[in-house]
């Protein structure tokens, strides 16, 4: 049975078509960065069978903070799928996951390189099963000479060299607030898929897409990879300042900071002009974006001075009106509230489970929130049914 014929079978009352539909996605990883990009798949309409292992996901238990007995976290990753629990050192289960395997679109998982040999489900044996199906391995080093590395976010973060451009410059290194590697390791994961989902419209043959954590940070790094590789500069932390630009960093005002962002000269010439220091607009010494850098500690007091004359808010207020990019720093309720503000809806609710909306709008065939995030083995006997391993009844 295809992917849509599952569909039909299964699911045809419950499931929105999205530009995905058809699509059947093997899920066979955990954490981040593989339901993430799960999520992503589904939300636009691929059939996602999530498979845990007997304990589940290792989300499910990350609390607090919590939503009834569930972890938000696990919440946040793994709406519009189906969970089945197979112990893949049973050999009964095995069996199922082979034939889910063999039935699949796309497999994807996160284990360790290699790990996933020793349960004849390595890219290899997938391929032999499925030549159609596209095999995407996510790990933190690659399957070279950091296959033995674990992947976790943090480690990355530390050793790619984010943390060394996080924090105050006399301070310490920090993380981010999020796990932004494995985020954005997910991202790059879907567009993988999706480019060898169009291979295999042209040409009928899948393949193996690989990413990885640490090859994400360098791309991810953009400007600062690029300081070193192309201009030989090692950059080092500068607090919320920006490495090539000024004004690029919250600055105090009578009552609290405010992020002004001129990017370029004419927003900086903008910016003074509504501050009320037109002197400043054609001042030679801050002609330039090169000029205002080489010569920021001289221009920051002249703006901090005017800045403290009136509240964050009242500058927000004004120089938006004036086209300058600034804004207030919120804590993540206030981001939410911001973005339901201005009209982006960032809250879907499926059941009674919150979630925070697909970011990508689709004019012609927008992203579902059919399914809520499951719980543990909650389809289990659906999709062994589906696959020909229906549970016997006591």
């Amino acid at each position: 049975m295809s992917a849509i014929e599952w569909e039909i079978a299964v699911n045809a009352d419950e499931v929105t078509a999205g530009p995905l539909s058809g699509v059947l996605v093997a899920d066979f990883s955990r954490v981040l960065a593989g339901p993430y990009a799960t999520m992503l798949l589904a939300d636009l309409g691929a059939e996602v069978v999530k498979v845990e292992g007997p304990a589940g996901d290792d989300t499910r238990h990350w609390v607090p903070p919590r939503r009834g007995d569930t972890g938000t976290y696990y919440l946040a990753i793994n709406r519009n799928k189906r969970s089945i629990v197979l112990d893949l050192k049973d050999p009964d289960d095995l069996a199922v996951a082979h034939e889910l395997s063999a039935r699949a679109d796309v497999f994807i998982h996160n284990f360790k390189p290699g790990g996933m040999d020793r349960f004849e489900l390595g890219y290899d044996h997938v391929a032999a099963r499925n030549p159609r199906s596209v095999y995407c391995s996510i790990s933190g080093f690659g399957a070279t000479g950091g296959a033995h590395l674990p992947g976790y976010d943090l480690l990355v973060q530390a050793m790619s060299g984010l943390m060394s451009l996080t924090g105050d410059p006399e301070g310490s290194p920090y993380r981010a607030g999020i796990s932004v590697f494995d985020v954005m390791t997910g991202l790059h994961s879907v567009i993988g898929i999706l480019a060898a989902l169009r291979h295999r419209d042209e040409t009928g043959a899948g393949q193996h897409v690989e990413t990885n954590l640490l090859s994400t940070a360098m791309s991810s790094l953009v400007n600062q990879t690029s300081a070193y590789v192309a201009g030989g500069v090692v950059p080092q932390r500068m607090g919320n300042a920006h490495l090539s630009l000024f004004p690029y960093e919250p600055l105090a005002t009578g009552d609290g900071d405010l992020v002004i962002a001129a990017g370029n000269d004419g927003q900086y010439r903008r910016l003074v002009q509504a501050m009320g220091l037109p002197e400043l607009a054609d001042d030679p010494r801050f002609a330039t974006v090169g000029d205002r850098n080489d010569r920021r500690e001289e221009l920051r007091p002249l703006l901090l001075e005017r800045l403290a004359t009136r509240t964050a808010q009242e500058w927000f207020e004004e120089l938006s009106a004036a086209g300058i990019p600034c804004g207030p720093i919120n804590d993540v309720r206030g981001g939410v509230e911001l973005a339901a503000s201005l009209g982006l809806d960032p809250v879907v609710t499926i059941g009674d489970v919150p979630t925070v909306r697909n970011p990508i709008r689709l004019s012609a065939s927008p992203a579902r929130y059919d399914l809520p995030p499951p719980a543990l083995d909650e389809h289990g006997a659906e999709v062994r049914a589906w696959l020909g391993f229906p549970q016997e009844t006591a």
